[in-house]
């Protein structure tokens, strides 16, 4: 996006954003992120022909706290290798693993008060046409934003043109506090797609655009604090 984009869009953030909300980011330094890599252990994801989701989401979400910690992000990656969060679930009396998985995700984003999370995840369609990126939202206007940015970045990736969605039935969406986007990577049921998740390279590629994507949104949100803390001032001088 250009500069006078990222500034509209600041400032529209200005108008519509609760005043509660967007005291949040100034009460979490330094900034701390979230990725969330999607399933793992007992529960794969989607698959095809030995490809599993789960593989994906973590070699992805390694390289995305590459890519955002060496920008200087304070980030923290909920799953380091092949098992289920649902193990480290020792607080939740639910017969249910997927749910004391998704719990637990959920608390950790709870303990630790991030700017964001992010969780990645693939999709997979009955339709060997469908392609690119999909990214879910909360209802709320920061995670919006950080969805259509992201999802803006994604699309000039891969040669799309998407639009976000709003996960009105996600268990993470719904339960999750801070600003909460699921990222859909790709296709899996799609050859082009499937070769791109794949590729060492274009995971990487894939990795880095979030950043720029995450970046971009740190920067409006940055913006946002700087005129509020302007117009503060601007309010204590003229009541003088």
């Amino acid at each position: 996006m250009q500069w006078l984009k990222v500034a509209l869009v600041a400032f529209m953030l200005m108008n519509l954003l609760p005043t509660h909300a967007r005291a949040i980011g100034s009460e979490h330094m330094p900034i701390e992120i979230i990725i969330d890599a999607g399933h793992g252990g007992v529960d794969g994801g989607t698959s095809y022909q030995g490809i599993l989701e789960k593989d994906i989401n973590l070699q992805i979400a390694k390289l995305l706290y590459k890519e955002l910690t060496e920008k200087g992000y304070h980030v923290l990656l909920n799953r380091t290798g092949d098992y289920a969060l649902s193990d480290e679930n020792k607080w939740l009396r639910s017969p249910s693993r997927h749910i004391r998985d998704l719990a637990q995700r959920r608390h950790l984003a709870k303990e630790v008060h991030p700017q964001m999370l992010i969780s990645l995840h693939i999709n997979w369609s009955n339709s060997k046409s469908s392609t690119g990126p999909l990214v879910l939202y909360q209802k709320n206007n920061q995670s919006y934003i950080l969805a259509d940015i992201i999802q803006h970045y994604l699309d000039q990736l891969y040669n799309t043109k998407g639009e976000p969605l709003q996960g009105k039935t996600y268990y993470l969406l719904k339960q999750s506090i801070c600003p909460t986007v699921i990222v859909e990577m790709g296709y899996l049921s799609n050859s082009r797609d499937r070769n791109f998740l794949v590729n060492k390279k274009t995971q990487r590629k894939i990795a880095q655009t979030i950043q720029e994507a995450v970046s971009e949104y740190m920067l409006i949100m940055n913006q946002i604090q700087d005129q509020e803390t302007w117009n503060v001032s601007e309010n204590n001088q003229q009541l003088h």
